[in-house]
């Protein structure tokens, strides 16, 4: 079937950091990710990173480091993604012992979940919560 894998997600969010190596310290001490690939150049950068949480994941590199997607994503802002978590209290707790830049500390929603949003060091809105997609059948319109 088209768009379906039989491994791993079908979704990866990815991003270019100035200092790469430091978004990615970030992400695995503060938010919880699991370092999975890292691939450097000559010179230094991370050319390809590859960071797990649950059952997705997210790539990062280093901008500058050079090809088509580097340049196009030279000028782009920062991005936000989601991230479903369990505890979003204890999660929320994790990011501040890391003296992560929390924007809205975690709170009850209208809608049944609780979340909180933080920025990572370039700039990036994370959002973690306890609302999960329900991606089996399409709403009514």
């Amino acid at each position: 079937m088209a768009g379906t894998t039989t491994e791993g997600p079908s979704i990866v969010p990815t991003l270019l950091y100035a200092d790469a190596k430091a978004a990615i310290k970030q992400l695995t001490e503060a938010f919880g990710f699991t370092e999975t690939r890292v691939y450097e150049t000559e010179d230094g950068k991370v050319a390809h990173a590859e960071l797990a949480y649950g059952n997705g994941a997210v790539m990062l590199g280093s901008k500058g480091r050079g090809g088509l997607f580097s340049e196009i994503m030279e000028e782009a802002g920062p991005s936000a993604a989601y991230l479903v978590v369990d505890d979003v209290d204890a999660h929320h707790q994790r990011a501040v012992e890391h003296g992560v830049d929390v924007v809205m500390p975690p709170t009850d929603q209208a809608y049944g979940a609780r979340d909180y949003m933080a920025r990572d060091i370039e700039g990036n809105i994370w959002s973690f919560g306890t609302y999960t997609p329900d991606i089996r059948e399409p709403a009514g319109r």
